[in-house]
Order: C-alpha cells, then structure tokens, then sequence
C-alpha cells in the first residue's frame, strides 16, 4: 500500500462522512494543513490511521485500501474514483448509457445547468452550489486524466440503459424547467450518436458494444492498473447529484471479486452487438425516441 493511496482514500472518506476538514483535523489534534499533506500522500502513522478510522467511522483496513470500500455520497465516490484512475491502464464497464471521460462539451453543459436548476431557493443555496462546483471539478479531473493517461476502454453498455437516457436525459429525474430538460436529452442524444460512431470506427484503445438481450441486475466497472485490479458494483453514474443519497457504492480489490467480475463481463462482451450492428441498433433507438 502506497502513502498516496491511502491519501486518496482518505479524502474520499472524508467527503463522505460529510464532515468538514477543520472539524476533522481539530479531533485529531493536528493542523487543517497537516490534514490535507496526508490526503496528498505524506507518511501517515498507523496509530494516526487508526484515529483517523474511528472518527470517519470506517475500518482501519478499509482507509489502507483492504476489504470491501461502502460510499453512500456521489461526491465522495466521484473523488474515490479520480484516484484510482490516476492508476488506471484499463477499464472494462459492465452496463450503464455512457463513460463520463468519453461525453463531451453539450453533456457537461446540461448537467451542470440541471444541477443549479433543481436546487430549491434558500439560505443553504449557496452552500449546495459550491457542493455542485466542487462536484464538477472533479469529473472535469476525471475527464483530464483520461486524455493523459488514454486508458484501455472496453463498454459493454446496457439497451435498456441507453433507452432511459434517450428519454429522461442528461441528470434525468431531477426537477428542473421543461427548457433545461429539453437540452438535457439533446445532450444525451448526441452521446448515443458519438457512441455509435465508436462502434463503427473502433479507435485505438476504445471498443464499445451493446446488450440488446436480458440486461445485467446492476453495472459494475473493473479498473486494472499495473500494480493493482478494483471492481467497483452498483457505481453511481457522473450525473448523479453530489448531495443526492442514492444507494450505496463498493469499491474492493478482493482477488476473488475481482476474478469473477471479469470473467462476467468477458462472457457478456462476447455476446454483445458489436460495429455495425451495434451502431444501428443506438441509431434506432435515437430514431424511436425522435419519432
């Protein structure tokens, strides 16, 4: 286990336990500054760990990066996953409408216009908008990263998904005004057409197919790095609100769960519709929800 892992769990947990840094770092008896040279990877003392697990409520094995990690904040998951991609060599994504450091400009100027609209009025306004803010830095680092490291990526996405997508939109299900919604699906709608132009063109380091059959429970993704393999179940997707509570994430590097994840996704990627089909079958679903 490196010290910058750690480091990057450690401000993964903090952010989920929704506690704020100064508050953290007065309980433990060391400076706000100190706190955050520990989420960048400075040595940390186990005894430190210790304290550190007890106050953010979690095990000590699961802040070093041992056994099953539980997130119930997208935010927190969001900023757990910037760090395992800074590992990342390949990504092999189980379900799901979309990869986030794939979309482009229209997808992140809809979320970002979702997230402000369907914030209600008050004093905690301002407070939720710097939450949002912050929230979208991070995918904007997810998205940097990509374009620097150019991971291996293998989709294996989901009809049923992508039909949901096409219908409710970008950050579909929140309540935001009949004109933002509108754009919200246009932005979707551009996605599954960039996607199926993938299939067709099959760039280098990108394959992309599509289960048209029974769908999978629940997503999954596996991240394979040179030193170490994640699976993360039931991921929430980039568009979830960083506030919302919408179920509870995992993240482990569990050789077994690990193991019978790929071989899970190996099988439903050799059945998946694959180049032209696939491509024609995402154009089909753009057309039926255009009709």
């Amino acid at each position: 286990m490196k010290f910058a892992d750690i480091g990057h769990q450690l401000r993964a947990y903090r952010m989920e336990s929704g506690m704020r840094a100064e508050e953290i770092a007065a309980r433990l008896g060391v400076s706000r500054a100190a706190l955050y040279r520990y989420e960048k990877g400075e040595v940390i003392k186990l005894e430190t760990i210790r304290r550190l697990a007890e106050l953010l409520k979690v095990s000590p094995l699961s802040l070093l990066g041992i056994g099953i990690e539980y997130f119930a904040r997208p935010a927190a998951f969001q900023e757990r996953l910037r760090g395992l991609e800074e590992q990342t060599d390949q990504v092999l994504q189980v379900g799901g409408a979309y990869s986030y450091p794939l979309t482009g400009d229209a997808f992140d100027g809809a979320l970002a216009e979702a997230w402000a609209q369907s914030l209600p009025a008050g004093p905690e306004r301002a407070v939720q908008l710097a939450g949002a803010e912050q929230a979208l830095a991070t995918l904007a680092a997810r998205k940097r990263l990509h374009a620097q490291r150019r991971p291996n990526r293998i989709l294996v996405l989901s009809e049923g998904q992508v039909l949901r997508f096409l219908a409710e939109g970008v950050a579909g299900g929140l309540d935001v005004p009949e004109g933002t919604r509108a754009r919200c699906r246009e932005a979707a709608r551009q996605e599954v057409e960039g996607l199926a132009r993938l299939m067709e063109s099959v760039p280098i380091g990108t394959q992309v197919g599509l289960i048209a059959g029974p769908q999978p429970p629940a997503p999954f993704t596996v991240l394979r790095g040179r030193e170490r393999a994640h699976v993360m179940t039931a991921p929430f997707a980039a568009d979830v609100p960083p506030g919302q509570v919408a179920g509870v994430a995992g993240i482990t590097a569990a050789e077994e769960a690990v193991s019978v994840h790929q071989r899970v996704a190996e099988s439903l990627w050799r059945d998946a519709l694959k180049g032209e089909a696939a491509a024609q079958r995402m154009r089909e679903l753009v057309e039926r929800h255009a009709a």
